[in-house]
């Protein structure tokens, strides 16, 4: 009977009601789809929200912290380290990084060690030494250490590009519980579906989480060369070499030398 009467209020803590949150966020995009033109030279997106109770309470619970996390279509990158030999600059290792976001930005109102403790941060994978970029090494794929000279290299390559981010500043509180953050769009934005993880915290916890979307494509005489380049492939090449074939026998007949 008490083993019973143990295993019924082990049950009841696990499974029982549990208290509810007090917040909830509700966020819009000012822009859901981004075009990319031949004339494209980036853009910033504005994400407003708001932090309401929940129906069951009326508490809210300020000073509250947010982050932003948008990240892009996954995709295979090789990142290759070069070494002088014989005075020479040569790739002389390399490492493949699985499925990692193409696009990737963090932003919040304040630095985002400030906002919770690291094992917070590491277990939500907020910012970028905390978020995972796996590497194939040799048969395995996994993350590595934030320190791992390939993992710094990679970042840093696509910071000096623009397609990696974190910003201290990006969110703005425009009253205790409306909010504003920039979301920008370099030049160089990968096309594809993006994901937008918004995150609210209060002293250091984590109390609602809400997302939302956008697509990056591209439109005009870029897309209609992209759609004909996948969908007819071969005709594509044959039509490319046939315009090389031409411009190189024009360009022959203009610089000809009598």
């Amino acid at each position: 009977m008490r083993r019973f009467a143990q295993l019924l209020a082990l049950t009841l803590l696990v499974f029982g009601p549990q208290p509810a949150a007090a917040e909830r966020l509700v966020v819009s995009l000012s822009n859901h789809r981004v075009a990319v033109t031949s004339n494209f030279v980036g853009e910033e997106l504005v994400l407003f929200g708001t932090i309401e109770p929940e129906p069951t309470t009326t508490a809210l619970r300020p000073p509250y912290d947010l982050v932003v996390t948008v990240t892009g279509p996954r995709q295979t990158i090789r990142t290759r380290r070069k070494q002088r030999i014989l005075g020479i600059w040569v790739n002389a290792d390399s490492r493949e990084f699985v499925r990692v976001p193409a696009y990737l930005a963090v932003l919040s109102n304040r630095p985002v060690n400030d906002i919770a403790n690291p094992d917070t941060l590491r277990r939500l994978q907020i910012g970028l030494d905390n978020f995972l970029l796996p590497q194939r090494i040799g048969s395995d794929v996994a993350d590595t250490v934030r320190d791992d000279p390939f993992r710094r290299a990679f970042v840093r390559l696509q910071t000096q590009q623009g397609l990696y981010r974190e910003s201290a500043t990006a969110v703005t509180f425009l009253t205790p519980t409306v909010f504003r953050a920039a979301v920008p769009m370099p030049a160089a934005v990968p096309t594809g579906s993006y994901g937008i993880e918004v995150e609210l915290f209060t002293r250091g916890a984590l109390v609602a989480r809400t997302n939302s979307a956008l697509d990056v494509i591209k439109t005009g005489f870029e897309q209609y060369v992209a759609d004909a380049a996948r969908d007819y492939g071969l005709l594509y090449g044959m039509a490319t070499a046939l315009m090389a074939l031409l411009i190189g026998w024009f360009a022959s007949l203009v610089f000809a030398r009598d």
